[in-house]
């Protein structure tokens, strides 16, 4: 996925169910990550099988380096909570900054893959985050 596609992908509404993988492949997937990372949680029903990069960011829906088990709830030492929700709307924030042209399709995917605490941190307090391409 690149600039040029995002208006025919990314940006289209309903675009992402069109890729995302069976519930089928991300489950079973999700029980063998939670052993391999070596969870203390084992109840899948606490994770999300979350895209680093998100499909609304044009990442990879299948491959299990784009894949891994999110606790939908984690609270970070100073007490500020995280988890797959704040991260969900993190991945909608830069679609949108992405589809109105405002932010590069590979700042924004660059953005999230190397630290998306950060960069919801940034975007809450209304900073610019994303450098040029």
């Amino acid at each position: 996925m690149n600039q040029a596609d995002v208006q025919s992908t990314i940006c289209v509404a309903g675009w992402t169910a069109t890729v995302r993988p069976p519930e089928s492949y991300t489950t079973a997937l999700k029980v063998r990550q939670i052993a391999q990372y070596g969870y203390t949680d084992t109840a899948t029903k606490d994770y999300e099988e979350d895209h680093l990069v998100s499909l609304e960011l044009g990442g990879n829906p299948t491959d299990v380096r784009n894949l891994w088990p999110e606790p939908y709830t984690a609270t970070l030492p100073d007490g500020t909570e995280i988890g797959a929700r704040v991260k969900d709307r993190l991945e909608n924030e830069l679609n949108d900054l992405v589809c109105s042209g405002a932010e590069p399709l590979t700042a924004a995917q660059q953005a999230i893959a190397t630290d998306w605490l950060g960069t919801y941190e940034t975007l809450e307090t209304g900073q610019t985050f994303l450098p040029s391409p």
